[in-house]
């Protein structure tokens, strides 16, 4: 009897253990695909804004998401605003992911001109981080003089640490499909927790 009642035990108590763990793991599939995602940053393309190493959450919902293993994108709440920090799949590598400043969408015309960032004619004055960044004209798409029109479903982004940032000037546009989600705050290291704001 007092055999019985521990083998019963014993598995439920592996039966809701594995629920447990099942539930977990679908938890945690569900919000990294469809909720927020921690990325590191590898490079010094954003600073002084993002550091390397710095560790990230992005938030993916805002601009929809993407489901995996298939082209199909959930809606989002909404496009992307100028100025705000955006991962997403690099377009040379899809493979990689990459995390720049937002600056224009498709139909609109981007020309960088001595130092300032304008679009469709007009130097981008806020947020106001595009002003306290100079930004050179290098690469293919950010010749001084040659206003470039981002496709449809497109976007045009910058680092920004413009001298050493490798991003819509060379290798062009983003498709819109591309898009990952919205840098949100720094949560590592812990001198550096913050909101990640377009200021």
């Amino acid at each position: 009897m007092a055999k019985g009642t521990t083998g019963q035990r014993k598995k439920t108590w592996l039966r809701e253990m594995a629920e447990i763990i099942i539930t977990a793991f679908i938890l945690a599939f569900f919000i990294k695909v469809f909720v927020f995602e921690l990325y590191k940053i590898p490079t010094g393309s954003m600073i002084p804004t993002l550091l390397v190493g710095d560790r990230i959450i992005v938030v993916k919902y805002v601009y929809g998401t993407r489901l995996p293993g298939i082209n199909i994108r959930l809606p989002g709440l909404r496009e992307p605003k100028r100025g705000e920090i955006v991962v997403f799949k690099s377009p040379e590598d899809p493979g990689k992911s990459f995390i720049k400043r937002f600056v224009a969408t498709g139909g609109e015309t981007v020309e960088i001109k001595d130092g300032k960032i304008l679009v469709n004619g007009k130097a981008v004055e806020d947020p106001p981080a595009f002003r306290q960044v100079y930004y050179y004209n290098r690469g293919q798409f950010g010749e001084e003089g040659k206003p470039i029109t981002v496709p449809k479903d497109c976007y045009f982004v910058l680092g920004d640490n413009s001298a050493f940032s490798k991003d819509s000037r060379y290798w062009g546009f983003v498709p819109k499909n591309y898009l990952i989600g919205k840098a949100v705050i720094i949560v590592l290291p812990l001198n550096r927790m913050q909101l990640i704001t377009d200021k």
